[in-house]
């Protein structure tokens, strides 16, 4: 595999660098003397940024934009083989590296490097985290997987030895890496466009364990079916968490009110003190009892780390609350997953004046297909759900799915459900049926944040 040297900066060019990890990763690279330049579909908030931060961006994808001075290209998953792109760097015998790959050997060059994993709750946890760095005057840097409000986007460039970023397990990715503090929130079935089953993720995830090193530490869900496959013969420190249980940090006295949540926590069967939480739902109490564990690791104090998380107001399109219409609250959520709408759902639930509206866009074929019962039952737990066409983002429609053939799956439960092709059909279908004290979330992957972003008039 290509080295880059960073003692010596180069030219490297990121395919895809307005994504939310490439666009990150520009970000520092530039900042650490290197010259920087790559392509993107269209033109975006990123890639303004970016070019404000002296990084040619070129709008489509062309061979031509691959030049000799390149020492090395940058893609993500999302690219193929067949891309004009990159098919000119393998003709020009250029290096290529994947994110993963590039995001592991900037990883050698920190003292601290942290990666958050998990099927669910990556970018929240990760985003706790950072407040709880920031709060310590840490001065981390930060890869974040949605914009974080403290930071003003989703990259921070510190100039500590603490780095933190989300660790994706799709096509293997954080294999790359090299952590010396790990996260696994929860291991679950997905991405099975590339996984072949859950061993198969499982597996991966036992993989990203044994990359910690033995003065590193692996914080992890107590509650994973047997964990011990996970953390046997482990060099490092291990902590677990969970919502009962033997686990090393549990919650008690759990009171829900308005949009808080509180807890007390127990560390290690002795109650520490109460965390404040501005961010509902229970999977966002584990999300930070992770943070938590981590930053006792860490050393960083129990105030410090209540006083980040009580000011945490969450990540963009992470139960976002976007404003309201006519009494009728606009949430926003990147839910994409049954169990994710699950967690959603429940914690809307437990706030709700009125009924709950849920506006969901399927992201990508295979996952729909795969899931479609689970989608169902997961769905039904709003009071009225209304579907908009699938979300392809990088696949093609192969299997026969769509959005009417989960529609069918909802009415089969006898619950409610409308589909709709077009967000205007779902917007006038809103308007004319949305009620004052109705909580309406949009949810979903892709761009279906656009239609709350419509109705309330935000551009």
């Amino acid at each position: 595999m290509y080295q880059v040297d960073f003692a010596n900066p180069c030219h490297l060019y990121f395919i895809g660098i307005g994504g939310v990890s490439m666009s990150g990763l520009a970000l520092v690279f530039k900042n650490k003397g290197f010259s920087v330049s790559g392509s993107d579909r269209s033109r975006s908030d990123a890639c303004t940024h970016l070019e404000e931060n002296g990084v040619q961006v070129f709008y489509g994808h062309r061979a031509s934009n691959i030049t000799t001075d390149i020492q090395c290209v940058i893609y993500t998953s999302a690219i193929k083989k067949d891309n004009p792109e990159y098919m000119e760097a393998v003709k020009l015998g250029i290096p290529l590296l994947t994110r993963g790959e590039i995001m592991g050997q900037l990883m050698k060059h920190y003292a601290c490097p942290i990666g958050i994993s998990g099927t669910h709750g990556k970018t929240t946890t990760t985003s706790m985290l950072s407040e709880i760095l920031l709060e310590a005057n840490l001065d981390p840097t930060l890869f974040i997987g949605g914009s974080l409000k403290s930071i003003q986007g989703n990259v921070r460039i510190g100039r500590s030895d603490y780095l933190v970023t989300e660790a994706c397990e799709y096509t293997n990715s954080f294999l790359s890496f090299f952590p010396k503090c790990g996260v696994i929130l929860n291991v679950e079935e997905d991405h099975l466009d590339f996984f072949q089953d859950l061993d198969d993720i499982r597996h991966s995830f036992r993989e990203f364990a044994h990359l910690l090193p033995e003065d590193g530490c692996l914080v992890i869900n107590g509650e994973i079916e047997q964990l011990d496959y996970f953390t046997k013969d482990l060099p490092c420190k291990v902590l677990t968490f969970g919502l009962e249980g033997s686990c090393d940090y549990v919650p008690t006295n759990l009171h829900f009110e308005n949009n808080k949540t509180s807890f007390t926590l127990q560390r290690e069967g002795q109650p520490v003190r109460t965390f404040t939480l501005q961010v509902p739902g229970k999977h966002n109490i584990c999300n930070a009892l992770a943070a938590i564990a981590l930053a006792d690791f860490l050393g960083i104090p129990d105030e410090v780390t209540a006083k980040a998380l009580k000011e945490f107001t969450g990540t963009d399109r992470r139960f976002e609350r976007k404003g309201s219409l006519c009494g009728v609250e606009v949430i926003d959520d990147y839910a994409h997953h049954p169990s994710e709408i699950c967690a959603t759902l429940t914690a809307a639930k437990a706030i709700a004046k009125g009924r709950i509206w849920c506006v969901f866009q399927p992201h990508t074929y295979t996952r729909t297909k795969a899931f479609l019962e689970d989608f169902a039952q997961a769905l039904s737990l709003a009071d009225r759900v209304i579907l908009a066409d699938i979300y392809a983002a990088r696949e093609t429609d192969t299997l026969g799915i769509s959005s009417a053939t989960l529609q069918d799956a909802i009415l089969a439960l006898n619950h409610p459900c409308e589909y709709f092709k077009s967000f205007d059909e779902i917007e006038n279908f809103l308007l004319e049926n949305c009620i004052k004290d109705d909580m309406l979330i949009t949810m979903g992957a892709g761009d279906v944040y656009k239609i709350g972003n419509h109705l309330l008039g935000i551009s």
